[in-house]
């Protein structure tokens, strides 16, 4: 594997984390959270949003994967 194969896949999971972070925050589960952030075909404002506007967490995952 190449430093800069090394280097992105750091730069991946430090994004990763700080998505479950902001995921978490809105109000998902920590295991939610990670399975959305794992996703980067899943919009983070869209995914937050859903929560704001009273959708349950549960439903919400359901919407989004």
């Amino acid at each position: 594997m190449s430093t800069t194969d090394v280097t992105d896949r750091s730069e991946l999971e430090r994004v990763e984390r700080w998505r479950a972070t902001e995921l978490e925050r809105a109000g998902y589960s920590p295991e939610a959270a990670a399975r959305i952030a794992a996703r980067h075909d899943v919009d983070l404002h869209r995914a937050v949003r859903l929560l704001e506007n009273g959708c349950p967490p549960e439903l919400a995952l359901k919407i989004l994967l």
